[in-house]
C-alpha cells in the first residue's frame, strides 16, 4: 500500500462520526477536485493528493480554535510512513494557509499546490454542496436560517469571523459569494463560475419564496 492509499484509510478512520459537512466524504470531494485542477497544471501530484487529504484532518473550528493540532497530526502520520521531509514540510506550508479565514496573512507568492488544493476545497463549499454543507453546518451549530432584520457583517477581522454565529443564508454573502473571486488556477475558476451561478440562482428562489412572492 502507498503512502496515498495508506492516508485515505488513516483519514477515514480518523474522521469517522465527524460533521457531515467536515467528514470524509467532503475530503474525497476535495481530493477529487485537486486532481482534475493538478491535472491542468505543473506540480507536485504527491504533496497535492496528500495535502488533500490531510487538510480538514483537526479542523480547529471543532478543536477549540486550535489551528496547530492538524499541523502536528499530520507531521506524525507523514513521519510515521517515512514521507521524505521536503514533501512534509510542504504539505504543512498548504494545511497552515489554506482556510479563508487565514487569507491575510498568507504570503503573496503561493507554490501551486496550495493554489490547487485551495481553489479545490473552496468549491466545494460552493454550489449545490456548498448549499447543503452550509445549512447543514447552521443546523450543527443551530443557527436561525434567516432573519431579514440580521445583516450580513462583511470584511470581519479574523477573529470576529470564528466566533460569528450569524444566519446561514448571511454565510453566502459573508463568504461564499466572495469564492469565486478568489480563485487562483484557470481550472478552478471554470469550476466555480458554474456553482456561483447555481448559488445566486437558489439565493433568488429562497427570498422569492420566503417573502410568498
Amino acid at each position: 500500500m502507498n503512502s496515498i492509499d495508506k492516508t485515505v484509510e488513516f483519514v477515514k478512520q480518523k474522521l469517522e462520526g465527524a460533521e457531515a459537512g467536515h467528514d470524509w466524504f467532503h475530503i474525497e470531494r476535495v481530493w477529487k477536485l485537486s486532481k482534475k485542477i493538478a491535472a491542468t497544471e505543473i506540480c507536485n501530484r504527491e504533496v497535492v493528493e496528500l495535502s488533500a487529504l490531510l487538510h480538514d484532518i483537526a479542523d480547529p473550528k471543532f478543536h477549540d480554535g486550535d489551528e496547530t493540532l492538524a499541523l502536528k497530526i499530520s507531521r506524525a502520520f507523514l513521519e510515521h510512513e517515512e514521507v521524505d521531509e521536503d514533501v512534509i514540510q510542504q504539505v504543512l506550508f498548504v494545511i497552515k494557509n489554506i482556510s479563508f479565514k487565514n487569507r491575510g496573512d498568507v504570503p503573496e507568492d503561493l507554490p501551486v499546490e496550495l493554489k490547487i488544493v485551495q481553489d479545490a476545497d473552496r468549491i466545494d463549499a460552493i454550489g449545490a454542496i456548498g448549499i447543503g454543507r452550509t445549512f447543514n453546518f447552521g443546523g450543527f451549530k443551530n443557527n436561525l436560517m434567516y432573519h431579514p432584520d440580521i445583516e450580513p457583517k462583511l470584511n470581519m477581522p479574523k477573529e470576529e469571523y470564528k466566533k460569528s454565529n450569524g444566519t446561514t443564508i448571511n454565510h453566502f454573502y459573508e463568504k461564499l459569494l466572495l469564492l469565486k473571486d478568489l480563485m487562483k488556477t484557470n481550472e478552478g475558476k471554470k469550476i466555480a463560475e458554474e456553482r456561483h451561478d447555481f448559488m445566486l440562482t437558489f439565493l433568488d428562489r429562497f427570498f422569492k419564496e420566503w417573502n410568498v412572492e
